[in-house]
């Protein structure tokens, strides 16, 4: 019997910080190779992301380390809508990413929302009953909401997916995921958006040319980073005493 690693499959992810007009620019010459997703309705959707940490925060400690290999878990919805509701836990190696999903129902949320974990762990998914080993063993808990417009774009030779992230902002409030009036905290300077590339084995030639070559910056950008370090000041005293120390240098 194969073991579930072997299966495992990670994909190449570039992250840009570009501008509003580099994005325009970038589009007028992507809209020749490449396609809208079809998923997409408009002009794309708004995706929700509900962060979990452990007791130690360990998904933020770690990403500011630079540790090599590390997880994060979440639960995803777009357009605030329950038609689709993930758990999904993300891999990283260095730039690589492999992301594995299990299907939640509303019902589900609500009760890993209330600490109520026993039916993961009775789940025909082994993600669910992985995170309910997390939840028990590692006191995992909902930690940050992260939001943001994306406009997705795709090419099927070498499974290219670029996409455009933009007004990511922290919502704060509740975990309520679901409720759309929850008030967000912008994370972004003003006119700055975050370009993402993913691709499997190869990245054609033709779409690496469509890289912007001016861009701000080729980064390792995490919006979830972001997003925990804009609301940090709602889990204790730490943000404020960062804050003064920094006034003091």
């Amino acid at each position: 019997m194969r073991n579930d690693l072997s299966k495992e499959r990670f994909r190449n992810e570039w992250k840009y910080l570009i501008s509003t007009s580099e994005k325009e620019l970038l589009e007028l010459r992507m809209k020749h190779l490449l396609k809208k997703d079809p998923n997409a309705k408009g002009n794309g959707y708004m995706i929700r992301s509900l962060y979990f940490e452990d007791y130690f925060n360990s998904a933020y400690a770690e990403k500011e380390s630079g540790v090599l290999m590390r997880k994060k878990y979440r639960i995803r919805i777009y357009d605030c809508s329950d038609r689709s509701i993930k758990l999904e836990r993300k891999k990283k190696f260095g730039s690589y990413i492999y992301k594995e999903s299990a299907p939640l129902t509303k019902e589900e949320f609500y009760k890993i929302l209330d600490g109520d974990y026993k039916f993961l762990l009775s789940s025909p998914y082994s993600l669910c009953r992985e995170f309910y080993v997390e939840c028990v063993s590692n006191l995992m808990r909902p930690r940050t909401i992260v939001d943001y417009d994306r406009v997705p774009w795709i090419m099927d030779e070498g499974t290219v997916r670029i996409t455009f992230d933009s007004d990511v902002r922290a919502a704060v409030g509740s975990y309520d995921i679901f409720d759309p009036s929850l008030p967000t905290l912008p994370v972004l300077e003003p006119g700055k958006l975050v370009m993402e590339v993913k691709f499997t084995e190869m990245l054609p030639q033709i779409v690496r040319d469509l890289l912007p070559p001016n861009a701000q910056e080729f980064t390792a950008v995490s919006k979830y980073v972001l997003c925990y370090e804009k609301s940090q000041y709602l889990h204790g005293f730490e943000y404020w005493n960062e804050t003064q120390e920094r006034k003091l240098l």
